[in-house]
């Protein structure tokens, strides 16, 4: 295994998760919420952690101790609303309108806004880490530190053309995030003595 293999796998999944997050948005502007998206949805939030722990990795030395703090606080986070994001989209999807209503009065709400909570904190302390380090594109860390903690928040609600913006920018911010810590491949000259 070589050095370049954890940088590029945890691009990649950056990259995929941007696409998993950002892909349904786009669809779902022009077809509403489909059992294909939602699966979509629910399945690419197991590549935050290792598209995180790169993310972190990437700018460690500038992040400094609060950049430590911040990512693990945010992949704390992140575990738990990617249990949200499951749930919401693959599990209750497929309920009635009223089982799911009865659902989010009991305890599951608590803990649906308490996972919410430590993602939004943890996405934010992370994207201001981000900014403190200057590593990454400007752009991509205020998207990541805007658009992801918005998702969260209005992932409960009924989808509307906003919802499917936040979604794309948050896509499209994790794609460009991704792309500084790809490993470029050098080309290797022989010399012919």
């Amino acid at each position: 295994m070589t050095s370049t293999w954890l940088p590029r796998f945890g691009a990649i999944c950056a990259i995929l998760l941007g696409l998993s997050i950002g892909g349904p948005g786009l669809v779902e502007a022009f077809t509403g919420e489909t059992a294909v998206t939602s699966f979509v949805l629910g399945i690419g939030a197991a590549l935050g952690t290792p598209a995180l722990t790169v993310l972190y990795l990437h700018q460690a030395a500038a992040g400094g101790r609060f950049g430590l703090v911040a990512y693990a606080v945010n992949v704390v986070g992140l575990s738990l609303f990617a249990g949200v994001a499951f749930t919401l989209n693959i599990v209750l999807f497929y309920l009635e309108p009223a089982i799911v209503e009865r659902l989010l009065q009991g305890p599951t709400r608590g803990a649906f806004l308490a996972a919410t909570a430590v993602f939004v904190a943890g996405t934010v302390l992370f994207a201001v880490s981000m900014a403190r380090s200057r590593i990454f594109p400007r752009p991509a860390v205020y998207g990541y530190g805007v658009a992801l903690p918005l998702l969260a928040v209005l992932a409960p609600l009924p989808d509307t053309p906003l919802t499917s913006a936040v979604h794309v920018v948050a896509g499209a911010s994790l794609i460009w995030l991704a792309l500084p810590v790809l490993p470029r491949r050098t080309a290797v000259v022989n010399e012919a003595a």
